[in-house]
């Protein structure tokens, strides 16, 4: 009975806690993305003297992005691990191989890895336009500076 219990906690563990880490990675690139996103449209950079400056404050929090974009397929993968071993334990623990319970486990821990590089994709695309906004305006800067060299 007790090892029931523990078969249960352990899928429950996988799917409130792996694929919440994945949702609240997701939740926190789409915020930070919005974010930065605002922030590039209100950015003046002629308050700026110097370009290092300027660049940090629009690099701020993309960092992040970039981080969840590449961590994401592995927690997706460890929640994978996780449910494999799952099935694999309840199928020791039954005694009998049911081909029909081996291929729900897997699924369903297949189903970790997806969410992984649900959460992932759109992280790396979203960190690639950030990236080209920043660069778009550092050169807009270096161009206003030249012309004021000139």
């Amino acid at each position: 009975m007790q090892e029931v219990n523990m078969l249960e906690y352990a899928e429950q563990a996988l799917d409130y806690g792996v694929m919440g880490i994945l949702i609240l990675m997701s939740i926190v690139t789409l915020w930070l993305f919005i974010e930065r996103m605002m922030f590039y449209k209100t950015i003046k950079t002629q308050e700026y003297k110097y370009r290092d400056n300027l660049e940090l404050d629009l690099t701020d929090n993309i960092g992040v992005i970039s981080a969840i974009g590449s961590n994401a397929p592995y927690v997706g993968l460890l929640g994978t691990v996780i449910g494999i071993m799952i099935t694999f334990y309840s199928m020791g623990d039954a005694g009998a191989v049911d081909a029909k319970q081996i291929m729900v486990g897997l699924a369903l821990a297949l189903k970790a890895t997806a969410m992984g590089l649900v959460v992932a994709i759109p992280a790396i695309v979203t960190y690639t336009i950030a990236l080209r906004k920043v660069e778009r305006i550092l050169t807009k800067f270096d161009v206003e500076q030249e012309a004021k060299v000139a």
